[in-house]
C-alpha cells in the first residue's frame, strides 16, 4: 500500500511539473502551489505509511516547522539568507511569507535524507543474535564501532544537507525569473546567476545542516534504514535532478542554473543513481527480506 499511494502521487507531481514549462502567468504560479502541495504530501504521507506517525510528526516539525521559522526570521532580518520579499503570486502569506514555503523545504527534505541514509549504510540490517551480541565486545571493537558510527552520522548529515541546499541553485534562479520573490541586494553571486547573493545559498547549507542533524534524534531509529518501500522517494530525487537540468537548459532558458545544479545536487544524485542501478543488477532488494518487522508499521507495506 505504501509504495502505491507514493507512485500514485509521484505519477501526478510529474505530470504536474511536466506541464509547468507549458504555462505562463497565473496559470503557472498555480500549478506551482499545487505541485508543492503535492510534493509535500508525497513525502509526509510516505513517511507516516512507511515508518509510522513519529517519523511524520518529525519531519513536519522539523521541515515545515523549522522551515516558516527560518523563513520568517529571513525575510524579517535578512538573516541568514540574505536581504529579500516575496511577491503575492504563491498564496497567502503569514509573517510575510506565502505558506506553500515551508511545505516545499519538506517536499525535498525527506527524499534527501533517505538517499544519505542509503548511501551511508543504511540499508544495512542489524541481525538479531549476531556474535556483537552474543559476546562482550572489546574495549578496542567498541572504540571501532564508535568511531564508525559517528564517521557515519557525519558522512549523512553531510549527504542529506548538499543533498537539499543543492536543489536551491535549480530552484532559486527559477523562482526569481518568474517574479515569485525578489533579493534587495544581490551580490556577490555566483557566476551566471545574477539577481541572487551568495549568502542566500550558504543560509540553505546552514539550515540544512541544522534540519537534518534534528530529525534523526526527533523520528528515532525507524529514520535509519531504507528498503523497497523508499523506492518512490529515489524516483522522486533522481526525477528533480535529471529534470531540471532539462527544463532549465532546455525549456527555461536558464542554461547556468542547469550547470550549477547539475554539480551541486550531482553529490548526493550520482551516487544514489549508481548505488541503485548495482543493487538493481546484483538483485539486492535492500536487505528488506531480512528486515524484522517493525509493529504498526509494516502492515502498511
Amino acid at each position: 500500500m505504501t509504495r502505491r499511494i507514493s507512485w500514485t502521487l509521484l505519477g501526478v507531481l510529474v505530470l504536474a511539473q511536466i506541464c509547468y514549462p507549458l504555462t505562463t502567468g497565473d496559470t503557472r504560479a498555480g500549478l506551482t502551489v499545487a505541485t508543492v502541495v503535492l510534493g509535500w504530501l508525497l513525502s509526509v504521507g510516505h513517511a507516516l505509511l512507511s515508518r509510522g506517525p513519529r517519523v511524520a510528526a518529525a519531519l513536519v516539525a522539523v521541515a515545515t516547522g523549522g522551515g516558516f521559522a527560518i523563513e520568517a526570521i529571513g525575510v524579517a532580518t535578512g538573516v541568514p539568507f540574505g536581504s529579500y520579499d516575496y511577491s503575492g503570486e504563491l498564496g497567502p502569506k503569514l509573517a510575510g511569507v506565502p505558506l506553500i514555503i515551508p511545505l516545499a523545504w519538506t517536499w525535498m527534505a525527506w527524499p534527501a535524507w533517505l538517499a544519505a541514509v542509503r548511501l551511508t549504510g543504511g540499508n544495512t540490517p542489524t541481525a538479531a543474535g549476531s556474535t556483537s551480541e552474543a559476546s562482550a565486545p572489546t574495549a578496542t571493537a567498541s572504540a571501532a564501532t564508535t568511531g564508525s558510527t559517528v564517521g557515519r552520522w557525519v558522512g549523512r548529515i553531510a549527504l542529506a544537507t548538499v543533498g537539499l541546499a543543492a536543489w536551491d541553485l535549480f530552484l532559486d534562479p527559477q523562482m526569481v525569473a518568474e517574479g515569485y520573490w525578489v533579493w534587495r541586494n544581490a551580490t556577490p553571486a555566483l557566476p551566471g546567476l545574477a539577481g541572487i547573493p551568495v549568502s542566500n545559498y550558504l543560509g540553505w547549507l546552514l539550515f540544512a545542516v541544522l534540519m537534518m542533524s534534528a530529525l534523526r534524534p526527533l523520528a528515532g531509529p525507524a529514520a535509519e534504514r531504507t528498503d523497497q518501500r523508499d523506492h518512490p522517494m529515489f524516483a522522486l530525487y533522481l526525477w528533480t535532478y535529471f529534470s531540471s537540468i532539462l527544463a532549465h537548459a532546455v525549456f527555461l532558458d536558464l542554461p547556468a542554473s542547469a550547470l550549477w545544479g547539475a554539480a551541486g545536487m550531482a553529490v548526493t544524485a550520482v551516487p544514489l543513481a549508481v548505488t541503485l542501478l548495482r543493487a538493481r543488477r546484483a538483485g539486492d532488494a535492500y536487505g528488506d527480506d531480512h528486515q524484522p518487522a517493525r509493529t504498526g508499521v509494516d502492515a502498511t507495506r
